[in-house]
């Protein structure tokens, strides 16, 4: 048989932890020298790094391979050993399938020798090594997973992975000060209301990065609010099991309150930018609708809006930034008045009711999961399903209010007593701070009736309703 003229290398390695490719770049090195010993040419090297052959995941080198070999490109393989290639026999059929139907005459093996994949006793061998493999795989596996789970049982971390947790050394156990703080500030901030793409502007301006040195995004802030491991539990296939031996950054009930806050938001579905600061916390003086924003040309507005999808009287305006400016500097002013520090010290039994909250709106929330599997599962009928929903619901709707209300000062760490720094930061903060500052200490604003539209507006006109 004529030797091959376009010989694939194919090199493959289950774990790369550290990211270097040594170890697949030994197994290149093995296969280029047995095929200059034997006098084949190499055409081109397949490569797949830190991807297991027993897992079943896509591998795209190896897929690409063997797309190669149909297609009549290459003629020959060289591979370190059969289970670089694959540790799954049904993987292993479709490879003879296609080497045999593409007419491949070399397969070969740095350990392990010529393989014969054609028929016969060649055949047969190559399938036992296979399900060696396989079998092998599967008891490294089995082995595995019971090491994990007494790490994970120990409150222990788990190992793997190139990056540190963001707040947390290398070890993965001492808790990375700096970042403690950033953690701190940034939870605080998302309970107070603030939007995590609000956040994610803020830690760029304030040159804060991710353990990889990139610029934060919703998504890895979301990740990270919501982590178990910054409250200092230990998290095992997917589930809390108990303490870690970590300490924690954030408490339990305010990664309780984010996971809550979240759920709200995905139930809503409120995604869109903000525009107005003071959007959901006007009233209508004459119907005691609330008003809605609305662009005109030139200018902004709020609008209390008549029609079905609204309810409003549809007779009053007041256009934007007038009562925008007028509720900061109450705001402001707010700040620093002894109502507002005699109301605070009282937020401890708050935060012990808000835990409470924030279990009975878990409870509820798995409870819908819970009755909406019934129904797939045909064991309540709909109308069943309807009559037990309502009420849960209901008690959802409220339990968040109130939630809301008890959570709201968070944001007012450092500001109580400070306003006159605040005010002068104050144009430079984004929307969703400012937003989130205001709605701590405000909880709505009735605007009474006036000349529709007039760019001035009578203080006489607005009535803040506080919070705090």
């Amino acid at each position: 048989m004529r030797k091959p003229r376009s010989v694939a290398v194919y090199a493959r390695i289950s774990s790369d932890p550290d990211g270097t490719a040594l170890a697949v770049a030994r197994q290149v090195a093995d296969c280029h020298q047995t095929a200059e010993h034997l006098g084949w040419v190499v055409a081109e090297e397949y490569v797949d790094n830190d991807i297991s052959a027993y897992s079943g995941k896509h591998r795209p080198a190896y897929e690409r391979m063997l797309v190669d070999l149909a297609e009549g490109r290459r003629d020959g393989v060289v591979a370190y050993h059969l289970d670089r290639l694959t540790r799954r026999p049904i993987e292993l059929e479709h490879f003879v399938e296609v080497v045999n139907r593409a007419g491949v005459g070399h397969v070969r093996f740095v350990s392990g020798g010529d393989m014969d994949v054609a028929g016969g006793d060649g055949l047969m061998v190559v399938r036992m090594m296979a399900a060696f493999a396989a079998n092998e795989s599967a008891t490294k596996s089995r082995r595995q997973r019971r090491k994990n789970d007494e790490v994970a049982a120990a409150g222990l971390p788990s190992h793997g992975g190139s990056n540190r947790p963001f707040g947390y050394e290398a070890d993965k156990i001492t808790v990375r000060l700096d970042e403690a703080d950033v953690i701190r500030r940034v939870v605080l901030r998302y309970l107070a209301g603030e939007s995590l793409r609000s956040i994610a502007t803020w830690l760029d301006a304030e040159g804060v990065r991710t353990v990889a040195g990139g610029l934060w995004k919703t998504p890895t802030l979301r990740t990270l609010v919501a982590s178990p491991r910054i409250a200092g539990l230990r998290v095992h296939r997917g589930e809390v099991i108990g303490r870690a031996m970590w300490d924690p950054i954030i408490t339990e009930t305010q990664r309780d309150r984010v996971l809550a806050r979240q759920a709200e938001l995905a139930i809503s579905g409120r995604r869109s930018a903000r525009r107005y600061l003071l959007s959901g916390m006007l009233r209508c003086g004459k119907c005691g609708n609330r008003l809605f924003s609305s662009a005109k040309v030139g200018s902004r507005r709020y609008v209390c809006l008549s029609g079905p999808d609204h309810g409003g009287c549809g007779r009053l305006t007041v256009v934007a930034p007038p009562v925008e400016e007028l509720v900061t500097a109450a705001v402001l002013y707010r700040l620093d008045t002894p109502e507002l520090a005699a109301a605070l010290p009282g937020r401890a039994a708050d935060d012990t009711e808000a835990a409470a909250i924030a279990d009975t709106l878990a409870a509820d929330r798995a409870l819908l999961d819970e009755l909406a599997g019934m129904v797939a599962a045909k064991a309540v009928s709909a109308r069943e399903w309807m009559a037990a929903r309502s009420p849960i619901l209901e008690r959802i709707d409220q339990l968040e209010r109130r939630y809301s209300r008890l959570t709201s000062s968070d944001e007012l760490a450092g500001l109580v007593g400070n306003s006159a720094e605040l005010r002068r930061q104050w144009a430079g903060l984004n929307l969703g701070r400012q937003v989130a500052i205001v709605k701590a200490v405000v909880d709505h604003g009735v605007i009474a009736t006036g000349t529709s539209g007039a760019r001035a507006l009578d203080p006489n006109r607005v009535e803040i309703i506080w919070r705090l």
